[in-house]
């Protein structure tokens, strides 16, 4: 099975993505051919190779459509990416970030009302992508996905997608960006797309909007319940638009599964960061083992000061509310108290449910967790005719071969009760069974 395996350590735009798939092997052209009339000529997009902290990627580009003033450098790339068209002596200090006019200020600000360019209203948007030369069913992705962004933008601000005019995402380049990416996924043909958890920066970061904490409330709202993580580096490193194409292509998020790569691309960030590649890395290439690899959260305390009979109510609860294991380990606490460390495992979504109950159903005043990835066997049920009677046994299997078998101990208890015989001895039976019903199937 093909696998693209989405590496996002240093965050994720529009023209990151693009770039990386590029350099991973979809051709430009190609790119161009998809664009149909949205990129009016060949010239509007091209490539540079770029070295982002030693790494060398390709940076995706796209001629600005903001008329600039007289006197500006008429080939200034404006990307949501990074680096947008300032006056002579103005400084940017924003990563990802979004578009200024020559003044600094945002695009949208500045530039007059007829020009139209920085706004679009979602039926415009629809008629661009209906000009481009996607398929019918690229074209039909492709809309949703500006649907799903009119949508996060009419909730975070409180009104609805047909009154929404979408700022920096609505601007020409961003639109290429995304029917750019529907045409390189549809392009590479991967059967499945895993995502890493998304570095998204800190610090604030300058919308149409004003100021806003990183990362910003669209993209919160688009990033979902995908895991995130806030980097050391003090700037926007996850975009509208990245977190758009990222959480719409990964089928899952996790660390890297085992994969045989036949093709690696990086897509390069504007600025250079001090001390972090600021590009995003595809890995491309087949599933060589079990693909089972996925992410847990990791919840635990110490509580020395509860009653006992509490301990067993809380891990029912737990479990009921979702938790995919919990248990308890003996400790030797503070003031060589002894005490009891509860650890939940969960899916990264449930963290906060889990920690809320923990804190309501419980006597500890803190918690601690942490992301850990995880990798397990498939698994399945059975149900087997013994010379005892019928037995479930759960079966867990890595690339088709089973490697541990157990039976439902209900069931061994069931009938080793009903035939008067010892639990250990039905257990050998149906293990038996299992294997002699291998065995004569290979």
């Amino acid at each position: 099975m093909s696998i693209l395996y989405l590496d996002c350590f240093s965050g994720a735009s529009g023209d990151m993505l693009l770039g990386a798939l590029i350099d991973a092997g979809v051709p430009l052209d190609g790119v161009r051919q998809a664009l149909g009339s949205l990129a009016i000529e060949p010239s509007t997009v091209w490539t540079e190779r770029v070295l982002r902290v030693g790494v060398a990627a390709t940076k995706f580009c796209v001629r600005g459509e903001d008329p600039l003033p007289a006197g500006s450098p008429a080939q200034t790339t404006r990307r949501e990416g990074h680096v947008h068209p300032h006056a002579p002596g103005q400084r940017h200090d924003q990563t990802h970030g979004h578009d200024h006019g020559p003044d600094g200020k945002l695009a949208a600000d500045w530039q007059g009302a007829g020009s139209g360019t920085a706004h679009r209203t979602l039926p415009e948007i629809y008629q661009l992508i209906d000009g481009s030369c996607l398929s019918g069913s690229g074209k039909d992705r492709a809309k949703a996905l500006f649907a799903r962004l009119g949508d996060a933008e009419a909730t975070v601000h409180g009104t609805t997608p047909d009154k929404v005019h979408l700022h920096e995402v609505g601007a020409l380049d961003s639109i290429i960006d995304v029917v750019g990416a529907v045409y390189a996924m549809e392009h590479l043909g991967a059967g499945t797309v895993v995502a890493s958890p998304l570095n998204v920066g800190s610090g604030m970061v300058r919308t149409a909007h004003g100021l806003f904490p990183v990362p910003a409330p669209a993209t919160v709202h688009l990033l979902g319940d995908a895991p995130i993580y806030a980097g050391s580096q003090r700037v926007e490193l996850v975009t509208p638009t990245g977190a758009l194409l990222i959480t719409a292509f990964a089928d899952r998020f996790g660390a890297m599964p085992p994969m045989q790569v036949r093709a690696c691309g990086y897509g390069a960030g504007s600025r250079d960061l001090p001390d972090t590649p600021n590009v995003l890395r595809v890995l491309l290439g087949e599933v060589t083992g079990a693909f089972s690899t996925d992410l847990v959260s990791v919840i635990e305390c110490e509580i020395d000061d509860m009653n006992p009979q509490i301990f067993g109510r809380v891990m029912e609860q737990l479990l009921e509310a979702g938790a995919l294991d919990v248990f308890y380990t003996a400790v030797q606490m503070k003031k060589n108290r002894p005490g009891t460390l509860l650890t939940v495992l969960a899916e990264p979504g449930r963290r906060t449910a889990m920690v809320e109950l923990i804190f309501r159903e419980t006597t500890t005043i803190g918690v601690r967790y942490r992301e850990a990835a995880r990798e397990c066997l498939s698994r399945e049920e059975r149900t087997l005719d013994t010379p005892l009677g019928p037995v479930r046994v759960k079966v867990a299997s890595r690339d088709g071969h089973p490697l541990n078998v157990s039976a439902e101990f209900d069931d061994v208890v069931r009938l080793a009760e009903r035939h008067g015989r010892p639990v250990k001895d039905v257990q050998a039976l149906a293990l038996k069974t299992y294997w002699d019903q291998v065995s004569r199937q290979s």
